[in-house]
C-alpha cells in the first residue's frame, strides 16, 4: 500500500469545499486531476471514502481516515517549515478561524499587521460560530483561531500560551433615539420591556449568563445568524440586542453602542491546537501578534 500526501490533500480539500469542483479551485487543480487522485487512494485502501452527492460527503470509513489525514498533512506542513526556518525563511500558510464578530471587528487589524511584519506567512481565514471554531482547531481544519474565553488544555496535551489580544466588553446596542441612548451607561434591567434580538454567533451563551445574573428571563423576539441583519434590525426599531466591544467598527452612526451593567466581558485569545504541537508559522505569528500588542496595547 502506498498512500501518499497529494491523494491525501486531494480527499481533504473535497470534504472541507463540498465538492470536486471546489477542491480543484482551491487547490488549483484540474477537476480530473482531483478526482484521479481520490479514486488512486480509494483503490489503495479497497473502499470508497466519499459518497459522490451534492455537497460530496464521507462514507463510514472516510469519517475514520478523516483525522489521520488531517495530521499526516499538518506534519508534513511542519516538515516544510523547519526546513525554511533552518534556511532563514519564514513562509507558509496558516489557516485561522474565527467567530463573525472577531472576524469583522479583530481579524483585519491582525491581518494588516502580519501582511506587514510576516509578509512570507499566508493566512486564510475561516469563519463559523464558536462550537464550528473550537471542533476546527481541534480537528485539524484550521491550524491556529482566535477562542473566546478557551477552556484549559486537556490532560496529556501540548498547551501552548495563546495570545491575549482583547479583554472584550459587552455593551448594548440602541437606536440614537431610544430614550437610554444619551445614557452613560445601561443596566440590562432597563431593557427588560424592549424586544430583544439575538446572534447566536460568539455571545449568545454570555447575554444568558447576563440575563441569568439579572434575574431576568432570556427570550430573544428574533434569532438571526448574520451580525449584518441583527444590526439592521436594530437600526429599524425591530428591538435591542447586546454585542461586543469589538464590534464597535462596525456599528453605524444612528445606533450607539453602550458600556452594559451589569458589566461583564470575555477574553479573545490567539492560540494553536490544544492537544498536538503547532506549526512553526503559528508560533512566529503568535509572537508577532504578542510583540505587536507590548508596543501598541491594540490591533
Amino acid at each position: 500500500m502506498a498512500v501518499n500526501l497529494p491523494q491525501l490533500r486531494a480527499f481533504l480539500a473535497v470534504v472541507d469545499a463540498g465538492g470536486f469542483s471546489a477542491a480543484a479551485a482551491e487547490l488549483g487543480m484540474s477537476q480530473s486531476a482531483v478526482s484521479h487522485a481520490v479514486a488512486s487512494l480509494e483503490r489503495e485502501l479497497a473502499a470508497p471514502l466519499l459518497v459522490r452527492a451534492t455537497p460530496a460527503r464521507t462514507t463510514a470509513l472516510g469519517e475514520r481516515v478523516l483525522p489521520h489525514a488531517r495530521i499526516a498533512l499538518s506534519a508534513a506542513r511542519s516538515v516544510e517549515q523547519i526546513a525554511a526556518d533552518a534556511a532563514g525563511a519564514m513562509t507558509g500558510t496558516v489557516r485561522l478561524a474565527a467567530t463573525p464578530t472577531v472576524c469583522q471587528g479583530l481579524v483585519p487589524g491582525l491581518l494588516r499587521h502580519w501582511r506587514g511584519d510576516q509578509p512570507g506567512i499566508t493566512v486564510r481565514v475561516f469563519e463559523g460560530d464558536s462550537a464550528e471554531v473550537s471542533a476546527w482547531l481541534e480537528n485539524g481544519t484550521a491550524d491556529a483561531a482566535v477562542l473566546i474565553d478557551p477552556p484549559p488544555a486537556p490532560a496529556g496535551g501540548c498547551p501552548r500560551p495563546g495570545v491575549e489580544l482583547a479583554v472584550d466588553g459587552y455593551r448594548a446596542l440602541l437606536p440614537r433615539d431610544h430614550p437610554l441612548a444619551g445614557e452613560p451607561a445601561v443596566d440590562i434591567r432597563d431593557l427588560e420591556d424592549d424586544p430583544f434580538l439575538i446572534s447566536p454567533n460568539g455571545c449568545e451563551a454570555r447575554i444568558r449568563t447576563i440575563h441569568r445574573l439579572a434575574g431576568l428571563r432570556f427570550s430573544p423576539t428574533h434569532r438571526v445568524r448574520d451580525l449584518a441583519t441583527l444590526i439592521s434590525m436594530v437600526q429599524a426599531g425591530i428591538g435591542v440586542t447586546v454585542l461586543s466591544e469589538v464590534s464597535r467598527s462596525l456599528i453605524p452612526p444612528d445606533l450607539v453602542l453602550l458600556p452594559l451593567e451589569p458589566g461583564t466581558s470575555r477574553r479573545l485569545v490567539l492560540t494553536g491546537p490544544p492537544a498536538r504541537p503547532w506549526h512553526p508559522a503559528v508560533r512566529t505569528l503568535a509572537e508577532s501578534a504578542a510583540g505587536h500588542l507590548a508596543r501598541t496595547g491594540v490591533f
